[in-house]
Formats: structure tokens, C-alpha cells, sequence
């Protein structure tokens, strides 16, 4: 599976689960970390958690096991990392207070808009 075909299966799982403010940023140039950060919230602790549940589970049917993870019993932050990918879900709060995004400003945004369902 490529990077870019678990960047848009993430990414699908978590608006299927309606995810808030999901985004997607190369860091290819940026960090050894990774090549991708995908970054979005729930607005609950339960949501949050049933986020990275669905992304780890739509991932893992297509063949793809994280090489790490953080926060599965019970956090704010939950990390999900692929190598290549790494998923960060967010309770609202906690996403506003370490701002990735800003951050993160000098990645490039990629338009995921043909991924996600409009409301």
C-alpha cells in the first residue's frame, strides 16, 4: 500500500465518523518523523477515541498496522504512527492548545475536499 492510499483511507475513516476539521500535511521536507500528518478532532472524549479506533481498524483491513500508538486507554491525543503516516485526533480542546497546525505552518496543505463528505 502506498503512503498516499493510507493518507485517503485515514482520512476517509475519520470523516466517516464525522471527524471535525480534518487535515493533511506533507512534512516530507519538513521532519524525518514522516511524510504525512493527518490532524483532526472529536468534541468528546468518547468521539475522540471512536476516531482513532476507526482509522486504526479501516487501516488495518487493508493491511496496514501502525508501528506505534499512544493514547489508546484513555487520553486527549491519541497518536497513531505508521512510519510514513502519522494520525494525530484531537479532543477539540487539546487540539486548540498545541495549535499543530501552526506549528507544522511551513507544510504544504493538501486538498483532501474530494475525500470528505460536505455537509
Amino acid at each position: 500500500m502506498t503512503t498516499e492510499e493510507k493518507v485517503k483511507i485515514a482520512v476517509k475513516a475519520l470523516d466517516a465518523k464525522r471527524a471535525e476539521d480534518i487535515r493533511v500535511l506533507k512534512v516530507t521536507d519538513l521532519t524525518i518523523l514522516g511524510d504525512y500528518f493527518i490532524i483532526a478532532n472529536g468534541n468528546s472524549t468518547t468521539h475522540t477515541k471512536t476516531l482513532a479506533e476507526e482509522a486504526e481498524f479501516q487501516l488495518s483491513q487493508h493491511g496496514a498496522e501502525p508501528h506505534h500508538t499512544e493514547g489508546m486507554n484513555g487520553s486527549n491525543w491519541y497518536i497513531l504512527d505508521y512510519t510514513d503516516v502519522i494520525i494525530h485526533v484531537f479532543y477539540q480542546e487539546t487540539r486548540e492548545f498545541y495549535r499543530l497546525e501552526q506549528l507544522w505552518a511551513d507544510a504544504e496543505q493538501i486538498d483532501i475536499s474530494d475525500w470528505i463528505t460536505e455537509e
